[in-house]
């Protein structure tokens, strides 16, 4: 099947089969693989990206379902050289380790912030609770979320 999509502002068209996941047709089609691939099972939300401006993990949805709408992955939301304050906060906080959840974990904190910009720690906690993170303890996480909603405490 023919399958358009607007990733972060530029439209992708690719023939795939119907069963492709719009994480694979992000990756192995239109060549964006800051998006990762974690359990294939909507468990850990290394693969969340925003589909029309929603954060979806990208493993439980077909790539043929989101045929005309807009995708942005973690490549789409810096201005060129300059990081989006959430990706900013990231780094600023030492708020990852391995790095492998932190595509998806940004963009869950970018959608969070969305919906509730300035966030006590448990509502972040919350907000982030369908994003695994093996390694940090998520501590730096929660205070990167904080930082770059301006509600550091």
């Amino acid at each position: 099947m023919q399958v358009t999509v607007n990733i972060n502002g530029e439209s992708v068209s690719h023939d795939v089969e119907p069963r492709t996941l719009l994480v694979h047709y992000i990756r192995d089609h239109a060549g964006m693989t800051g998006t990762n691939i974690g359990c294939d099972s909507s468990s850990c939300g290394a693969c969340t990206v925003h589909l029309d401006g929603e954060a979806v993990k990208s493993c439980t949805i077909l790539a043929v379902q989101v045929d005309g709408q807009d995708v942005t992955t973690i490549e789409g939301l810096a201005d060129g050289e300059t990081l989006h304050p959430m990706q900013q906060a990231f780094h600023e906080n030492h708020a990852l380790q391995c790095g492998y959840c932190t595509p998806g974990m940004v963009m869950a904190a970018v959608s969070l912030l969305d919906e509730c910009p300035d966030p006590t720690e448990e509502q972040v906690r919350e907000g982030l609770e369908g994003n695994l993170c093996r390694c940090t303890g998520y501590h730096n996480i929660v205070q990167a979320v904080l930082e770059a909603s301006g509600s550091t405490t």
